[in-house]
């Protein structure tokens, strides 16, 4: 469950962090699935069903190292049983009603010296709406600061209730905007923590500097009887359901 203070934040701030909301025995259990997703993509060359490589400046794909796998709970079902955990529901439950869904899973190990983050950006962009009924979900299965590439957030930013004009960066992954980052703090967390925030905060991540790996996952609670076609760069087979009907 949420408190009224909890509730008032999100709605103002636009983000909640839950230290330690995974129990140690479970993110080891997690961590050793996706230490086998990593493995399959040591073996890759090229990008290949849901798994994307990473790329260097020059755009060309570095061979065997994972940047994502799109469509996690897809690819490895074991993974949607962690998007269900109840601490995490009873908390979801309380911004979005009783019938909660998931689209749009992704695994993002951030590879030592090498995993690279979109920059600024929000999460509504890619699905084309302003909708505060998208509730975006990192849940970080180890140590994550600066160095290995931490969350960063603008609070409140979701507040302004307008889309920022993105752009490609040809030489990284996914789209970003240019904004006044001044007022941004930093998330440094520890394994097991969840963070929720509004689809329409301003966010990104530092690359990973550093000899450690940052894995985490991301995806988007919505309420059941939301209809994702309704959006322009809406539908998803990535959609699951996750507690009621």
């Amino acid at each position: 469950m949420l408190t009224s203070r909890q509730i008032d934040h999100f709605e103002q701030k636009g983000y909640l962090i839950f230290e330690g909301l995974i129990p140690s025995e479970k993110v080891e259990y997690y961590v050793s699935v996706f230490d086998q997703l990593v493995q399959h993509g040591k073996s890759l060359t090229e990008h290949q069903d849901h798994y994307a490589l990473e790329i260097d400046k020059d755009r060309n794909l570095i061979p065997g190292i994972l940047h994502k796998v799109q469509g996690v709970c897809v690819e490895e079902p074991r993974i949607l049983q962690l998007a269900k955990e109840p601490e995490i529901l009873d908390r979801i439950q309380c911004l979005l009603g009783p019938d909660i869904d998931i689209f749009g899973t992704k695994f993002f190990p951030k590879l030592p010296q090498v995993g690279h983050s979109v920059y600024w950006h929000q999460d509504n962009f890619y699905f084309g709406t302003t909708s505060d009924q998208i509730i975006s979900c990192g849940i970080y299965l180890q140590d994550t600061d600066r160095e290995n590439g931490c969350l960063r957030i603008i609070p409140s930013s979701h507040l302004r209730g307008a889309i920022f004009s993105h752009h490609r960066d040809p030489t990284t992954h996914g789209s970003w905007a240019e904004i006044d980052d001044r007022e941004a703090i930093d998330v440094e967390m520890s394994a097991g923590t969840v963070a929720i925030f509004s689809a329409n905060l301003m966010h990104g991540a530092y690359d990973n500097n550093s000899e450690r790996s940052r894995y985490s996952t991301a995806w988007h609670y919505i309420p059941g009887e939301l209809q994702l076609e309704q959006f322009p760069r809406g539908g998803y087979e990535d959609r699951h359901i996750v507690l009621g009907d």
